[in-house]
């Protein structure tokens, strides 16, 4: 079981078996064409992609699957994977298969240096000492996989940090981002020391943004720095702290760092529920010191109230242009199907960011809803994500244009999803290649005998 659902909705499988000619026009008529690049099979080749993809500079695409291989117990720990294009088909290659000691179960996406090296992290896993119903399943690691020096090779594995599940925080959720120097950032959705009503499971504390910076000197160890930990809110207040950080971070050019949680916050409305936690979550951004050594200050941008005019929960990070911020709420909204938001930066010394609802999700016909993925932009300023439900239930690739005049911006489904052997049930962000096609992952669907699919990975083209 995913460990995001230990505490609440993060995760929703919505599964209609019905196709109908209606849907298929739909599709037809958005003039995008989605081609399935590679269906997992749930056994050694890996199960049910949690994150995104990425491409390196000869084309090829890696991820990481949330559960398969060979190296754990049936349904696996969760393997690293390449796939590679050929004469118009793709070829997967399994690099890596975690075991448990050196991490289990990766959430997020992996990312990749300019020497092609990979990082990541794993939910759990590790040597750290973390308990969930009586057992010990690690505290999750972050981890790099290089390259081989010669062609056909074996990929090298290291782990680079085992959380601890104390103040340095527990299961890390979401990718990582680096620095200009190669420091590497993310999240804990637990630990960091601070709140206390989180999460029943592990012991209450909200989670954290840490650094972890490289050895100087080549063979030594990295170190792990907690840049700030989440404190929640208090129950009946409007102005809490936030609780369980979602990952996917982003940084400015001044060092900035900022992100959201999917709990915390105003915690004396809507969203004063929920076994995870309360509140509807909050923008952030830490800003860094002023002089080395001190400490990160954190900023509260906007605090989700959930309801009708306002979205809740958070389940992906932000992604900035112009200076605005944007991203989706997985709740909120009349049908409380989620949002697409904007947060418009101060317009002078004293004001605050505003936030506007660019789209309210109804979770009817081709619009799906619950969307699990930050939002991409292209050149021209259009957005582009992924969100549950749809025509079939099975999700959604959508476009939003910004408006030539006036406040409104255009929602245009891309593709609906039809279950197997197509894909269904897409969480991650998306990715451009250099021709304008987009690249992400179902965790649902495809060829795989797993009830639903195994998961699939998927090419969508204007």
């Amino acid at each position: 079981m995913s460990p995001k659902l230990w505490f609440g909705n993060a995760n929703r499988w919505l599964v209609v078996v019905v196709l109908t000619v209606l849907m298929l026009a739909a599709n037809a008529s958005a003039g995008w064409t989605e081609s399935v690049l590679y269906s997992f099979q749930g056994g050694n080749d890996g199960l049910r992609p949690e994150g995104g993809v990425v491409f390196d500079s000869a084309g090829n695409l890696y991820g990481a699957t949330y559960e398969g291989g060979s190296t754990c117990p049936s349904p696996g720990c969760g393997i690293i994977f390449q796939l590679s294009p050929s004469g118009g088909t793709w070829t997967e290659t399994v690099l890596y298969g975690f075991n448990g000691t050196n991490g289990s179960y990766p959430v997020g996406s992996v990312i990749v240096d300019t020497s092609g090296n990979l990082y990541g992290t794993t939910s759990i896993g590790g040597s750290g000492t973390c308990y969930l119903l009586g057992f010990n399943v690690g505290c999750g690691v972050v981890y790099e996989l290089s390259p081989p020096a010669q062609q056909g090779g074996a990929w090298t594995y290291t782990t680079l940090y085992n959380f601890q599940g104390g103040n340095d925080g527990l299961f890390p959720l979401g990718s990582l981002v680096f620095d200009k120097k190669g420091n590497l950032y993310g999240a804990t959705q637990f630990g960091g020391g601070k709140g206390t009503t989180c999460n029943t499971y592990y012991g209450g504390n909200c989670g954290t943004v840490f650094e972890l910076s490289p050895p100087k000197k080549k063979g030594g160890a990295w170190t792990e720095k907690v840049l700030y930990s989440f404190a929640g809110g208090t129950k009946g207040q409007r102005s809490g702290d936030g609780a369980n950080p979602n990952g996917g971070l982003i940084l400015d050019s001044k060092g900035a760092i900022y992100g959201t949680t999917y709990f915390g916050g105003d915690e004396a409305g809507t969203c004063d529920v929920g076994s995870g936690g309360t509140g509807c979550g909050i923008v952030f951004e830490l800003v860094p010191p002023k002089k080395m050594g001190g400490a990160w200050t954190e900023k509260r941008l906007y605090l989700f109230r959930g309801g009708n005019n306002d979205g809740g929960s958070s389940a992906a990070g932000v992604v900035a242009r112009g200076g605005n911020l944007y991203g989706t709420t997985e709740g909120g909204a009349p049908d409380g199907c989620g949002t697409v938001f904007e947060l418009k930066k101060p317009s002078g010394k004293g004001s605050s960011w505003t936030e506007t609802i660019l789209h309210f999700f109804t979770g009817k016909g081709t619009d799906g809803g619950y969307s699990q993925a930050s939002p991409i932009f292209d050149a021209s300023g259009n957005l582009y994500g992924t969100a549950l439900g749809g025509e079939s239930g099975f999700g959604v690739v959508f476009q939003m244009k910004p408006p030539k005049h006036g406040n409104s911006w255009s929602f245009t489904t891309l593709y609906n999803f039809t279950g197997s052997p197509d894909g269904g049930h897409p969480t991650a962000s998306l990715i451009f290649d250099g021709s304008g096609n987009l690249y992400g992952t179902t965790q649902s669907g495809g060829t795989g005998s797993c009830q639903g699919g195994c998961g699939t990975v998927f090419e969508v083209s204007p």
